[in-house]
């Protein structure tokens, strides 16, 4: 297994840990009955707590495809290397570091932390359409 598969492994580890998070932050506002219902009306009961942890959660979700679509691109075109294992790996890091920085509110290190994710992905894009 390459790098960039076992990092986008990992992440997919990352998304299960923002889940069970998110999730437990929730039923603790909501009580179980209020988690598994159709949650008509949750939102105003949530935590401020619980609503990073959800913001969190969709941002991770949201960001994964771009790093999906990274790894891919560096398989297919076969340009794998240092660069981009460690472009990779910085993702991965970037991403477990987020959740607990959006969790509880790290200011301005979220953003920085979210920026290193960013320009990992478009890192290894770059090194997919350079690299031979």
């Amino acid at each position: 297994m390459t790098p960039e598969l076992a990092a986008l492994a990992a992440t997919a580890f990352i998304h299960l840990a923002a889940v069970l998070w998110s999730q437990r932050a929730l039923e603790a506002d909501v009580g179980r009955d209020g988690n598994t219902g159709p949650r008509d009306g949750v939102e105003a009961r949530l935590s401020a707590h619980t609503l990073r942890l959800r913001r969190a959660l969709a941002n991770h979700t949201e960001n994964i495809g771009l790093f999906i679509i990274a790894v891919v691109l560096v398989q297919f075109t076969q340009s794998n290397g240092w660069l981009t294992a460690i472009a990779a790996w910085v993702f991965v890091v970037a991403r477990a570091l987020y959740l607990p920085a959006y969790a509880f509110g790290w200011v301005p290190w979220r953003s920085l932390i979210f920026s290193a994710g960013l320009v990992s992905c478009f890192v290894m894009i770059l090194a997919s359409l350079l690299l031979p």
